[in-house]
């Protein structure tokens, strides 16, 4: 049987197609690019430090530097960079120290201190394993965290002792978790994440949590240092209900905690306000559907009261973080496509305050980004555009946003883009609105006719919008017109409209589809004979299906897909997760309901040549989906092509020449099939 390579697909035809011309997007640009993460403003708004990413192509990972810049645009310049990585910045509440997290020689990472004034930084902490969640107490003598700790793993029977010398094969592993590997983790270690408080000057940090319970996420101090509130699943079964969790209060002198909320359902990220008054939190109640709304809360604590100021929003809130006040919050959601910024009163009203936060995601073009707010009321965030991953902004109240820096402009100010521009369209299938957006490639000609991809996104409950995407620039460069879209079942249209696949997936969602195909080959720019489809995860499941209902597309690569349901439930890393809220039953118990969802159940029906491509060391949607179905092409003398991805998990993408492979190939295996 013929191997199939990564490179060899790509060898013969990418350097004609995508090399056009110093002008145009090349494959080797994904190394120079740039963007901004996890802005952080000092408490009293005047400067943002945050991490500065950029793709290191001689270990072929992102590295991240801490950079500086005041709030007025001036002063930009780094405070820690290197080839070492440096994160997760968090200003003291005074404004006068800095700590991060940084790889500290063979001790791994480790939570550093930064003075401001002088310049001198400290190691703090001699940890086993990495910090996160990295919170400063109100005074300032104090950094709480978040650490996985070890615990002995379960064993059965104890091996005989080897003679010396002897080398004999590995130990075996006994697993009796219900999640026993995670997709970018690999087979997971057996241990939980607890809270730990350590002094701000360094010493040795105390663990403030204990059992068999993953206590984590957002950790926020009240006003008197007395208690750290955050969030955590302490039921008995907590690893069968994997959106449970509670608000709990740690007392830090005792250690004792206190549950503060109790519901059938998610609630996370608190934040104490300014006073210790409230806490804000997100949640919603869980009915087991496909998708939730996501509401602000706010519990006031006098009174042990509960209000809930965004159930009127209809949209998922992913954000949220008091004002400078006790009296207003900021937070941050996705509408039509876009990220948004907004400030909300604790009477619920909303006034959107930036309309351009994203550019996080390099690859497809998905919504992204965060902020973080001052003292003051002002806030930073990260701002991307169609042509641009995300920079750092500013803004304070309603007043016009700024942006402060321009980290691609030497990379893209000598390059010729694709342009974007929206379209929507009525679907065939219950005349649903559509979203959707076109690129055309540089120096388009709409009196000629173009091939077109047409590229899904996963999820499926994700959306996409106006947003920079290497993969569809490369596209596009390579003289393509790419269509994106939103069809049903993508957030950012509210609870009605992604709930159009509860226990329906996939669907009318191919229905929507097909009418963006329409719309744009309408358009009159289009060769009919030369239409494209791919897609990853999500749209791997979509891209798969529609070949088994349609041959109208001339070639597909389906990336990281399901293809039979039951076999994926079954080993995917979220198992307690899918047949609870995308199916009704269990598959033993409503078999045919996952068949007549498979796109293996269509294979009998595919023409189109159809090429999979997915990481080897995917535990989200494993490797053995792609397989089953490459073998039933095989079988069924269908053209085809198994593209794996050495060393990749889900995130097929995340280094930079993984992310070339992948944009590489999939027009290499198109330009097979151009005309």
């Amino acid at each position: 049987m013929r191997k199939i390579l990564i490179a060899c697909l790509a060898a013969a035809v990418i350097p004609s197609l995508v090399f056009a011309g110093e002008n145009t997007l090349v494959n080797t640009d994904i190394f120079q690019l740039e963007y901004a993460a996890s802005p952080q403003i000092s408490p009293d708004g005047s400067r943002v430090a945050y991490a500065r990413k950029s793709m290191d192509i001689m270990s072929d990972r992102a590295v991240s530097n801490i950079w500086i810049i005041d709030a007025d645009g001036g002063k930009h310049r780094p405070l820690l960079s290197g080839s070492t990585s440096y994160s997760s910045p968090r200003w003291s509440p005074g404004g006068d120290r800095l700590a991060y997290v940084s790889g500290d020689g063979n001790r791994g990472a480790q939570i550093h201190v930064r003075w401001m004034d002088s310049g001198q930084t400290a190691v703090i902490s001699n940890l086993r394993h990495t910090p996160s969640s990295l919170s400063w107490s109100p005074d300032g003598k104090q950094i709480a965290f978040t650490m996985f700790v070890p615990r002995e793993a379960t064993s059965l029977a104890k091996p005989p002792a080897k003679p010396e010398g002897a080398e004999w094969a590995p130990p075996v592993k006994v697993i009796d978790a219900i999640q026993y590997r995670g997709d970018g983790a690999g087979y997971l270690s057996t241990g939980e994440s607890h809270i730990f408080v350590i002094s701000a000057e360094g010493g040795t940090p105390r663990q403030m949590t204990n059992g068999e319970f993953n206590h984590g996420g957002r950790l926020s101090w009240t006003p008197d240092g007395d208690e750290i509130i955050f969030a955590a699943n302490l039921q008995v079964d907590y690893e069968y209900d994997p959106v449970e969790s509670e608000i709990w209060a740690l007392d830090v002198e005792s250690a004792e905690l206190s549950p503060l909320t109790d519901r059938n359902g998610p609630d996370f990220a608190p934040a104490v306000s300014p006073d210790g008054r409230k806490i804000a939190y997100l949640g919603f109640d869980d009915r087991k559907m496909g998708y939730h709304n996501v509401d602000v809360y706010i519990l006031d604590r006098e009174s042990n009261t509960v209000s809930a100021l965004t159930t009127e929003l209809d949209r998922e809130v992913d954000d949220v973080q008091w004002a400078g006040s006790s009296s207003r919050l900021y937070v941050s959601y996705d509408d039509f496509g876009r990220k948004l910024l907004a400030s909300l009163s604790l009477g619920g009203e909303v006034k959107v305050v930036a309309n351009d936060v994203g550019g996080t995601t390099l690859g497809r073009p998905y919504t992204s980004g965060g902020f973080s707010t001052a003292n003051n009321g002002a806030f930073a965030y990260t701002a991307g555009t169609v042509h641009r991953p995300a920079d750092v902004a500013s803004g304070r109240g309603t007043r016009a946003t700024r942006r402060l820096t321009s980290l691609n402009d030497d990379l893209f100010g000598r390059k010729q883009l694709g342009a974007v521009e929206e379209i929507s369209w009525k679907s065939s299938a219950g005349d649903l609105q559509i979203q959707g957006w076109i690129v055309t490639p540089p120096g388009f000609d709409a009196t000629q006719k173009y091939p077109l991809i047409l590229e899904i996104h996963g999820g499926p409950f994700a959306t996409y919008g106006p947003h920079f995407s290497s993969e569809v620039q490369l596209y596009a460069a390579a003289g393509y017109v790419v269509l994106y879209t939103n069809p049903r079942g993508s957030t950012s249209y509210g609870f009605d409209f992604a709930n159009e696949i509860h226990h329906n997936y996939p669907g009318q969602d191919y229905d929507d589809l097909m009418s963006g195909v329409d719309a744009v080959v309408a358009l009159g720019y289009i060769d009919e004979e030369q239409l494209f489809v791919t897609g990853g995860s999500g749209g791997g499941v979509l891209s798969a299906w529609i070949v088994g209902k349609t041959d109208r597309f001339a070639a597909a690569v389906v990336a990281k897909p399901v293809i039979n349901w039951t076999s994926t439930v079954l080993t995917t890393d979220i198992a307690t997760f899918m047949p609870e809220y995308w199916f009704a039953d269990m598959p033993w118990e409503d078999p045919n309901a996952y068949w007549v969802r498979s796109p293996l159940s269509l294979v009998g029906n595919v023409t189109t040549p159809t090429a999979l491509l997915t990481g080897e060391q995917d535990h989200r949607t494993p490797i053995p989906e792609s397989e089953q179905y490459y073998q039933a092409l095989k079988l069924r003398k269908i053209d085809t092509a198994l593209i794996r991805v050495p060393e990749a998990s889900h995130g097929i993408a995340a280094r930079p020449s993984h992310l070339i492979a992948k944009i590489d190939n999939i027009l290499a295996w198109f330009e097979r099939y151009k005309k």
